[in-house]
């Protein structure tokens, strides 16, 4: 509706895209047992390639029109979440680009869970080991506290390291702060692989 009374606006195209495109994927975000699906390893023919391709088009409208135009915060998580749909395979999805997006959208809003997302998509990208100092700039950060996921990235970029007991705790302590017992299962589950 609000695309339709206000089509002139970028940034409302740009919501309209993240809306479709993160919905897209709703199919695969759960498996069949309830256990949360993480990204890379969900199934991509359960996409719903409608909704990828209505939000692509809503993503072009959302596009900066000229030289002074700069894209608005729900364009760019449209933006990477365009990426992942682009993406046939997880390996073809182009970290490099979401990496820069992810920048671009931390500079324009100072999100410490974007620049927690940035962090994941350098270890895409580059690699663990800058993006685990990423991680760790953001000790401390109050929004952060007490956010499961801080400690699940973490973990996994120690266990990519190769720095098993660190990665373990973290797994742990992501387990002991979520609320939701099949992502606990999960984060136990990777404490114990570890």
């Amino acid at each position: 509706m609000l695309a339709g009374l206000l089509p002139e606006e970028r940034e409302v195209h740009g919501l309209v895209a993240l809306m479709e495109l993160q919905a897209s994927r709703f199919r695969a975000r759960v498996g069949r047992d309830g256990a949360p699906v993480p990204l890379l390893e969900q199934d991509r023919s359960r996409w719903d390639r409608l909704l990828v391709n209505r939000g692509l088009e809503a993503l072009d409208r959302s596009l900066p029109r000229g030289p002074d135009d700069v894209r608005g915060p729900y364009s760019l998580q449209a933006g990477i979440a365009a990426e992942h749909a682009r993406a046939v395979t997880p390996e073809d999805t182009d970290w490099m680009a979401i990496a820069v997006l992810y920048a671009t959208l931390v500079k324009m809003t100072a999100s410490p869970v974007a620049a927690l997302n940035h962090a994941v998509a350098v270890s895409m990208a580059v690699g663990p080991g800058p993006a685990l100092t990423l991680v760790d700039r953001l000790r401390g950060e109050p929004a952060l506290k007490g956010y499961h996921l801080w400690s699940a990235v973490r973990g996994d970029l120690l266990s990519r390291l190769g720095r098993a007991e660190e990665a373990r705790a973290e797994f742990e302590r992501a387990a002991g702060l979520t609320r939701n017992e099949r992502e606990r299962d999960v984060l136990l589950e990777r404490a114990r692989s570890v």
